[in-house]
């Protein structure tokens, strides 16, 4: 059965009411958490499809939570979206460098909201792409049927977003990627999502790579590849 349960956390109680009201309208359950810590507890108990976090709560903030999430392997796949009133650059960049897959400003409209939801909830079923063929480039091996990555053949926990990217660049090894068709690739229909997000993740792709982040070239000024003459 499709798992279409959305953890809303937030400390603001109108909040709460409003996304619940529109989720629950648009066919979803609904669990709610105050803060930041009950938030994790739900997820764990809950198990969410999705879990939309506000960025300034008490306890932990949906930061904390998010990177705590990511971390842990039995959680690091589930599409988190980000709530906050902060409108800097460098915080939208913070929470993508923590592993969030959205990032909404308040104040939002909730009918967007609920269709970013339903966009990453279709992301999370879709393949990440056709071809079911394991890849091999020196020491990485993807394997897209398994959703598995190995490094000198030992398993790396990636994100979805990280999981695509490597797919990306492993499908087209050899041939530079430029940031805006990776982005095309990872976020097909999302047009809010900024260039600068693509070298986000990436960064967080080759630290958890490592020794096959090597591989993953930076080509100034035109974009990426997965270089297979430094492949051993």
């Amino acid at each position: 059965m499709l798992n279409k349960r959305i953890l809303i956390a937030d400390d603001e109680a109108d909040v709460l009411t409003l996304l619940e009201s529109r989720l629950v309208a648009n066919g979803f359950e609904v669990v709610k958490a105050v803060d930041g810590i009950a938030a994790l507890e739900c997820v764990r108990t809950n198990q969410p499809a999705l879990a939309v976090l506000d960025v300034m709560m008490p306890g932990l903030t949906g930061l904390e939570v998010c990177r705590t999430l990511k971390a842990d392997p039995n959680t690091a796949r589930l599409p988190i979206i980000l709530l906050t009133a902060r409108h800097e650059e460098v915080d939208r960049i913070l929470g993508f460098e923590y592993g969030a897959d959205d990032y909404v400003l308040k104040p939002f409209s909730p009918r967007e909201l609920v269709l970013r939801i339903g966009v990453l909830l279709r992301h999370q079923l879709a393949p990440v792409f056709s071809l079911a063929t394991v890849m091999n480039v020196g020491c990485i091996t993807v394997d897209p049927l398994a959703y598995r990555v190995t490094v000198e053949k030992q398993p790396v926990d990636l994100t979805r977003t990280e999981f695509k990217l490597l797919s990306s660049l492993m499908q087209h090894a050899g041939r530079v990627l430029a940031r805006k068709a990776l982005l095309n690739f990872v976020w097909p229909t999302e047009s809010s999502i900024e260039i600068r997000t693509v070298d986000t993740h990436l960064r967080r792709l080759r630290v958890k790579l490592g020794a096959g982040g090597r591989l993953i070239r930076t080509i100034r000024g035109h974009g990426y590849l997965i270089d297979q003459r430094h492949a051993r």
